[in-house]
């Protein structure tokens, strides 16, 4: 157990360092100058040495008062800060959300009404963005990562996990077409994402031929023949629903579409995708909203 002195004692000690004057620490502290010379006294007594030197006048500190005071002072300031980040949260629980820009478009913000209908106290700050910001220094409150494996730098909830599918625009391929063969794939435009080039198990056409080539014996180069490629992932899914080619999509990102068949599944050969996570760092402030927003999520799914 910490053994400290009362915490008036170094109020006033620390009112008085600041000031060099108990009369104006003790107009600050609304006591009278006697009762803060009091309190210094006994703090004086618990540390067993003087910390100001009374006489000659002006008031100065001892060497253990300057030592003391920047502790002191610094004590008192993290304990203003961290009060007054608790009031702010109390005043104002919204919480910022960082997601990729695909996710928050196609996912998240079809199902913010629910959200304002259920939790009309809690502001959200929606941050679309692949880069990944950093928790820890409070560039956001919670982090939807889209990763294969779970997060390291927070508390992770797996909320849903991809699977990535052909998909076509009935425009472009006919309302009853069905599963195609890979080489009848051939005969449309081909779309891509721009994944990076390190992940060679990124979802890209080139995966596709090699994974196609365990269940079909002709397989054409369709990696060669892509004619839109996207950076942004939500750009290629806008361009297959609009018609201008095939892609290869988050079934979780084209799920509205799947169902009311404004995009077709074309084949059977699937890709294996990530994990979108729930992230959020450990004993944060607004943990209360932050769990709210999780189960509000996995409730959703």
């Amino acid at each position: 157990m910490l053994r400290l002195p009362p915490l008036i004692g170094l109020r006033a000690f620390e009112a008085a360092a600041r000031h060099l004057s108990f009369k104006l620490a003790a107009d600050e502290l609304g006591v009278t100058p006697t009762a803060v010379s009091h309190q210094i006294r006994l703090l004086e007594q618990y540390c067993s040495q003087r910390l100001f030197r009374r006489q000659p006048r002006p008031l100065a500190l001892t060497g253990a008062g300057e030592q003391l005071f920047p502790i002191v002072r610094e004590g008192f300031n993290q304990f203003s800060e961290a009060l007054e980040a608790l009031r702010a949260v109390k005043a104002n629980p919204g919480l910022r959300i960082t997601t990729t820009t695909a996710f928050a478009a196609r996912w998240l913000l079809p199902k913010l009404p629910q959200w304002r209908q259920t939790h009309p106290d809690i502001s959200l700050d929606i941050i679309s963005t692949y880069d990944v910001l950093d928790l820890n220094s409070d560039e956001a409150d919670v982090a939807i990562r889209y990763t294969r494996n779970p997060p390291s730098d927070g508390v992770s909830t797996e909320l849903l996990r991809d699977t990535f599918y052909v998909v076509g625009s009935p425009s472009l391929v006919g309302k009853r077409v069905g599963m195609l063969e890979p080489a009848e794939l051939a005969h449309f435009p081909l779309i891509e994402t721009g994944w990076p080039p390190k992940d060679t198990e990124a979802p890209t056409w080139q995966r596709w031929e090699r994974e196609a080539k365990a269940t079909h014996k002709e397989v054409p180069r369709l990696a060669d023949t892509v004619s839109l490629r996207f950076e942004e992932e939500v750009h290629a899914i806008e361009a297959a629903i609009a018609g201008q080619g095939v892609a290869i999509c988050s079934d979780i990102l084209v799920a509205s579409e799947l169902g009311n068949e404004k995009l077709l599944r074309l084949s059977k050969v699937t890709l294996g995708g990530y994990g979108f996570y729930v992230v959020h760092r450990r004993s944060h402030p607004k943990e209360t909203s932050i769990i709210a927003f999780s189960e509000w999520a996995q409730s959703m799914v």
